[in-house]
């Protein structure tokens, strides 16, 4: 993961607007005959993710380009509040884990709660439309993009109307 952080900050160096980096490794910590728990795969997962997610940090502010790069780090869900009776835990919609970082937003903040449990969003709920509407509003100027003639309906609807998530302008 460290040597894809790497290039990918090169990719941005050299102008490319938009660089994708997946994991290799699998988050399901169903605790069960195809999955490890969450112990163990907060040890192969989570350290290595630490590391390379600081490292790229570190890399770009030295450089200069917290304000130029938008680190985004999401996965589709999160995990049930609860445990299995294996021990893991199973997909949950309802709240899921969310970093951004650089990109010239309002950095060192959380932004919302979490019910006691980890359930459910208890202030300040960030949807994928506010998502979607930081990462738009950070790599485009809005301005243009409602001027463009040739964008297709849905993704001049999209540019343009997603609010981006409250606190990081």
């Amino acid at each position: 993961l460290g040597k894809l952080m790497l290039m990918a900050r090169r990719l941005c160096e050299r102008g490319a607007g938009f660089v994708t980096v997946t994991t290799n490794f699998v988050w399901d910590f169903h605790s069960d005959k195809n999955n490890a728990g969450a112990a163990e795969g907060m040890d192969y997962c989570g350290i290595p993710f630490d590391h390379a997610v600081s490292a790229f940090l570190d890399d770009v502010h030295e450089r200069g380009l917290s304000d130029r790069i938008l680190l985004v780090c999401c996965g589709e869900m999160g995990r049930t509040p609860k445990l299995q009776k294996n021990g893991g835990r199973n997909h949950w919609g309802r709240l899921a884990p969310l970093m951004l970082a650089g990109g010239g937003l309002r950095m060192g903040q959380v932004i919302g709660q979490s019910s006691p449990d980890a359930g459910e969003p208890a202030s300040d709920p960030v949807t994928n439309e506010n998502l979607i509407g930081t990462i738009m509003h950070t790599l485009l100027d809005v301005g243009e993009v409602r001027l463009m003639e040739n964008l297709p309906r849905d993704v001049h609807r999209v540019v343009t109307s997603a609010r981006p998530i409250k606190g990081l302008a």
